[in-house]
């Protein structure tokens, strides 16, 4: 869908919303104590207002109006009474200290809540000093998300912008029937564990018109998702979109149903990739499709990796994840690394059904080397011009 006609049908999407609020359920965080002066902790107000709103019989929003509104690790629990709007037309900032939200899992939490909006506005955690303190190697909390959803759904999020979570931006678990759109999510490229979209344990969660800049994954999908869509993502820097990790336990869901389309990855470490530990495991990723995609200087375009030990504690056993149905389609650009599609998959579980179509990546280097496949204990098919050339 063209940018344009995906901004209308948001803009119409968040009109609809808005008519359905009547003035009479509209709590502004305001008029509950907050104030919008960066100084003044916020978080009690902006509890008040979400309990008046939970409670009301008929459609209701919670109003942020512009200004910017500290507040520490804050729980909106539901369910609730109706449909909720959360507007917010300022900034959300977390406290200097990064001890204060830092030794919560959580910074905003929405939980079991369902027929939810949230809207517009720009959260701030302020991750930095955190940073430093995890390069350090000092004494340092567990560490934030910025914004989690637990256990919600039917719900929207649209026109958000995130910056500088101390771990994971946006964390969606155990949820259903969600939508994600034109969320700006931002964080230096040498920010630790700043994944932008973290799903796990969830189905049906569309995430369209997105733009990440971040540490570490884009996106990533974690076991149990079903049922994904990913349209237009803007990734880069980062770590690419990731299926994975998959393998942390033997009893494990799988992941299913992932769709990544119409998206440019630039500069990232990885573009699509499948990542599972090297253990045995019950957990299996299948029918994926990775299509219509533009790598601009991108490490490992291509790549499954059923070895991934990002540190020196690796298992050094065989993945027992069972990787089956990835299709590959309409996939060029370059890439900065000669191999740029490799499948190294498990020698006990190998990957099958992998199907390449319309493949076209060029290696970057003054030597004007190819590029190069490498395979692993992976078999499939291939369709049309694919360049590098598979290893089947």
């Amino acid at each position: 869908m063209p940018n344009n006609l995906a901004t209308f049908f948001s803009c119409q999407l968040v009109l609809l919303i808005s008519i359905l609020i009547s003035p009479s359920s509209a709590y502004n965080v305001v008029s509950f104590g907050a104030r919008g002066d960066g100084r003044t902790d916020s978080t009690s107000a902006f509890l008040r207002a979400w309990t008046s709103a939970c409670n009301s019989a008929t459609p209701a929003a919670v109003s942020v109006p512009r200004g910017i509104y500290l507040i520490r690790s804050v729980s909106f629990v539901g369910p609730c009474k109706n449909r909720i709007l959360f507007q917010i037309s300022g900034t959300l900032v977390a406290p200097d200290n990064y001890n204060v939200v830092g030794n919560s899992q959580f910074w905003i939490l929405f939980y079991k809540v369902s027929r939810l909006s949230v809207v517009g506005g720009i959260i701030d955690a302020k991750g930095s000093k955190f940073w430093s303190c995890r390069r350090s190697g000092g004494n340092c909390p567990r560490g934030a998300r910025s914004i989690s959803f637990q256990w919600c759904s039917n719900v929207i999020v649209n026109g958000l912008s995130s910056f500088n979570s101390q771990t994971v931006h946006m964390a969606i678990n155990e949820c259903s029937n969600m939508k994600i759109q034109n969320v700006k999510i931002t964080a230096p490229s040498g920010s630790p564990n700043t994944d932008g979209i973290h799903i796990e344990s969830s189905r049906g969660v569309t995430i369209t018109g997105c733009t990440i800049r971040t540490g570490d994954d884009c996106i990533s999908i974690g076991p149990g998702s079903m049922n994904m869509y990913m349209d237009q993502i803007g990734c880069g820097p980062g770590h690419g979109i990731s299926i994975g990790s998959l393998g942390n336990g033997f009893n494990e869901d799988g992941v299913q149903n992932v769709t990544v389309t119409n998206s440019v990855f630039t500069k990232t470490q990885n573009g699509v990739r499948v990542k599972s530990w090297a253990r045995p495991s019950g957990g299996y990723a299948k029918n994926l499709v990775f299509k219509n995609l533009i790598m601009r200087n991108v490490a490992n375009p291509i790549i499954i990796d059923q070895r991934y030990c990002p540190g020196n504690s690796c298992p050094h056993q065989s993945s027992g994840v069972r990787v089956s149905q990835v299709t590959y389609k309409n996939i060029k650009g370059s890439s900065s690394t000669q191999a740029a599609m490799t499948f190294r998959c498990s020698s006990t579980n190998p990957c099958n059904g992998i199907r390449l179509q319309d493949i076209k990546l060029t290696y970057v280097n003054t030597l004007k080397r190819p590029t190069v496949s490498y395979c692993e204990n992976a078999g499939g098919s291939t369709t049309g011009a694919v360049f590098p050339r598979s290893c089947w």
